[in-house]
């Protein structure tokens, strides 16, 4: 399907029954969520995997669980920059259960959403085997060693001390949910419903379900797979029904087509979403349902097309993201995905990477549900580290794991509708070997094998050097990613006139030029920015620096306090940087006109910018000390022109069309007032943006981003907590330390400002205010009630916010 048309089909994901965005089952008896209630210890402590050791002085947790940003980030630690110079190490994991008796002649296994790393299961003292990837779900059959009376002990021990294994903020344990999953023994596989659309149109289209039917028992079967399919209303919308015989010991393959009429297709705006609801019934009775929500919808790539959605061109305008949730570290909650997944759509992006590593579950079903586009990345790399970033990388591990790990990745998420290619690695290290374009093929190869329906990329890099000896691996794949190296797409369509490329990960200062060239050239379908969002780890790569700080970039030195990335269209807290909103101009019509002031140079010399850097610019008309001198003011507008007032005065018109690449800069005398842009258009003033100067601090103001959560133990809601003036006007120079503390039936689990050089621990209750903002995370716990959340700081008094928890 290489350089055509691709068709692709459609999909699913999961829920039902449970309550997280990870559950595949219309019955909660068959996926139990396994959070609660675990006992947690740092370090090593040999023998915690037998059934009678006493953890009676571990810590209790719930998950998911992340050790590592509970530590101290520090200049010291193994981890360096790459990690955020947070600490690793090993820690145990041990949940003490006894077995319902629903369980009794079942089969029960338990599923990892993601261990970081090395995990080691155990079950009443057996070991159940190892996974090292960190970023792979996986299951453990528990069955055999199950204790039917009495007491029974899961115990898992997290090996994450060899450093560096990652060149970003990895995090360590048990991050991500963790189930129980109970069958007969006639059942539904893992990840065993594949659903894909072979035929797709506002009329009628065809879904294809394709269900592995395992009998474990001794005796042969014969069962009825019925299939139906229901709209968001839950109307039946097509079925199909099939008698099977199943082998004793065996499984089967069934491969069901439905026919739905008028269906109502997925795609960015409209992400309408189905069910298929798959029952295996032995006479009236069910054995086994699985129930998961798919969408259809129709993908194809060309180079003489470019992409197409449901027949319609789409330039994909996305962004890189990292697994990591800012001041949660690596904890996977689903409402910490899908915030992730809500901050990209608004800031215009519809399409995200995610670089380098398979998500959550729950990113992915935000993804589907509010129609964001998916490239599902594997690795980082193959057989070769990337030293001295990280020595200890999967390049360990890539011999032996890629086949589990890479298909394990496409089994699972192959279901989404809003994937729509795979990723088989980024910047290889051999790539520039023969030998890299046979594990590219054996990649590949291994990719549609699976699911023949989507493309297979990956990101691919030279640096400059030697880049036409890249034709042959980029022959290998699908679409081709090209990684700072979009000035060579016109040569190269040029020399392979069937390519397909798509940039994989770009400057942010390039984005008008970027956008240029996948707006004027079908065979180039889009770009994804380095980053959408800023990360922990991979300290200092985007940042600006001032005179005395050392100089160059994030690899050639040891820059803490820097901990993460400052690269991304949106910060830690979720505010949009001015690049954020400039992109959007480019791609979309939702945003016309915009202001914000350049961060002046201060008097002992010049702010300097890194590779992934862009000029420090902020929404603020409040500039003390600075009267009288000069300050740039830009604005990005879809206008022919734009016109600049200062308390009221013009001070002067400019044009924002496409040779102005939608920008103006005026400089003008600072002058504390009202500073105003105005588009201009048919010599007609239309919309306005205003920057006003904001009076003295004397406000705390708080707002959540959700008043009433779910009193599961996993909602959040995320507070915003802002420094104003007396007419609620943030002051963009506020630092003031702000104290928090909380009643009711809630916790604090992370505080941020989004300053990246603030080593402040993000667990705890304080924080300073940067440019005049911060952030608290609210846990629910589980019982009903009202939260309050105070926040106080001297001089300023308190502010309040109140979250409603209810069952």
């Amino acid at each position: 399907m290489k350089r055509s048309l691709f068709l692709i089909a459609l999909v699913f994901v999961f829920l039902t029954g449970c309550k997280t965005a990870a559950s595949d089952s219309a019955d909660p008896a068959r996926k139990q969520l396994f959070d609660f209630d675990w006992k947690f210890a740092q370090g090593d402590h040999p023998g915690a995997e037998a059934l009678g050791f006493d953890d009676s002085g571990w810590r209790k947790l719930d998950l998911p669980h992340d050790w590592s940003i509970e530590g101290k980030s520090e200049k010291s630690n193994p981890s360096e920059g790459e990690g955020g110079f947070y600490p690793m190490g090993t820690g145990w994991y041990r949940k003490t259960f006894e077995m319902p008796d629903a369980w009794t002649n079942k089969l029960v296994s338990a599923y990892f959403g993601g261990v970081y790393m090395d995990a080691e299961v155990f079950i009443n003292g057996h070991s159940l085997g190892i996974q090292p990837y960190g970023y792979t779900s996986f299951v453990r059959e528990l069955t055999p060693y199950l204790n039917a009376d009495g007491k029974n002990v899961i115990a898992v021990k997290v090996d994450n001390s060899r450093q560096k294994n990652c060149r970003w903020y990895s995090g360590s344990g048990i991050y991500r949910h963790v189930w129980m999953i109970v069958t007969d023994s006639v059942h539904i596989g893992q990840w065993g419903v594949a659903i894909t659309t072979p035929e797709v149109s506002e009329t009628e289209s065809v879904v294809k379900v394709v269900s592995q039917l395992i009998n474990t028992g001794s005796d042969n079967q014969e069962l009825i797979l019925e299939t139906g399919i229901f709209d968001k209303n839950n109307a039946a919308s097509g079925s199909n029904r099939i008698t099977v015989v199943l082998p004793a010991n065996g499984e089967k393959e069934i491969e069901q087509l439905i026919k739905v009429k008028n269906p109502l297709l997925w795609s960015t705006e409209e992400p309408n979403l189905y069910t298929a609801r798959v029952q295996v019934k032995k006479g009236d009775q069910i054995v086994d349902q699985v129930v998961q929500r798919f969408g259809i919808r129709s993908v194809s790539f060309s180079a003489g097309k470019g992409f197409l959605l449901n027949g319609k061109p789409v330039l994909l305008n996305g962004g890189c993201v990292h697994h990591d949730n800012g001041c949660l570290g690596a904890k996977a909650y689903d409402r910490a995905e899908e915030r992730k997944v809500e901050l990209l759509k608004a800031a215009g992006f519809n399409a995200v990477r995610t670089s380098h590593n398979p998500p959550s579950e729950a990113f992915l079903d935000a993804c589907d549900r509010l129609g964001l586009l998916v490239i599902d990345e594997a690795f980082d790399g193959w057989r070769t580290a990337k030293a001295p970033q990280a020595p200890y990388d999967y390049s360990l591990y890539f011999d032996q794991w890629w086949e589990h790990d890479l298909s394990s990745m496409v089994l699972r998420d192959r279901n989404h509708p809003s994937i729509i290619m795979w990723s088989i690695g980024n910047e290889i290290i051999e790539r520039t070997s023969p030998e890299a374009v046979e594990t590219a093929k054996m990649l590949a190869g291994k990719v549609r094998e699976i699911d023949p329906t989507r493309p297979v990329t990956s990101a691919m890099t030279t640096w400059g050097q030697g880049w036409e000896i890249f034709d042959p691996l980029m022959a290998a794949h699908d679409v081709c990613g090209y990684n700072y190296q979009l000035n060579m797409a016109v040569s190269d369509h040029e020399r392979v006139p069937d390519r397909i490329i798509v940039n994989t990960e770009s400057y942010p200062r390039n984005a008008f030029h970027v956008w240029n060239l996948v707006s004027h050239h079908n065979y180039i379908i889009g770009d994804f920015v380095w980053t959408a969002m800023d990360y922990l780890g991979e300290s200092g790569i985007g940042r600006y620096y001032y005179p005395g700080e050392p100089h160059g970039e994030h690899w050639q030195a040891n820059l803490y306090p820097w901990h993460g990335a400052y690269c991304g269209d949106i910060d830690l807290t979720g505010w949009r940087k001015p690049i954020s909103h400039y992109r959007s101009m480019l791609y979309n019509d939702t945003e016309k006109l915009y202001m914000a002031v350049r961060e002046p140079n201060p008097e002992n010399g010049e702010i300097r910018l890194t590779m992934w850097a862009v000029w420090p610019t902020w929404e603020s008309w409040t500039w003390p000390g600075h009267e009288g001198k000069d300050m740039e003011v830009e604005v990005y507008s879809r206008y022919p022109a734009v016109r600049l007032y200062l308390n009221g005065a013009l001070i002067g018109e400019k044009k924002t069309g496409l040779e102005q690449e939608f920008k103006a800069l005026f400089t003008l005398p600072y002058k504390a007032g009202s500073l105003k842009a105005v588009g201009v258009e048919d010599d007609k003033e239309t919309e306005t943006t205003e920057l006003n100067t904001v009076g003295k601090a004397s406000l705390i103001q708080l707002t959540p981003d959700r008043n009433s959560v779910k009193a599961d133990g996993q909602d959040l809601s995320y507070v915003t907590v802002e420094i104003t003036d007396d007419k609620g006007s943030v002051d963009p120079n506020a630092g003031n330390l702000l104290n928090f503390s909380i009643d009711g039936p809630g916790e604090i689990i992370g505080v941020d400002n989004a300053d990246l050089k603030d080593t402040t621990s993000y667990v705890g209750t304080i924080r300073n205010a940067w440019h005049g903002r911060a952030m608290v995370v609210v846990k629910s716990k589980r019982e009903p009630g009202t939260i309050k959340l105070t926040a106080t700081a001297k001089g300023l008094g308190s502010g309040e916010a109140k979250i409603v928890t209810s069952r």
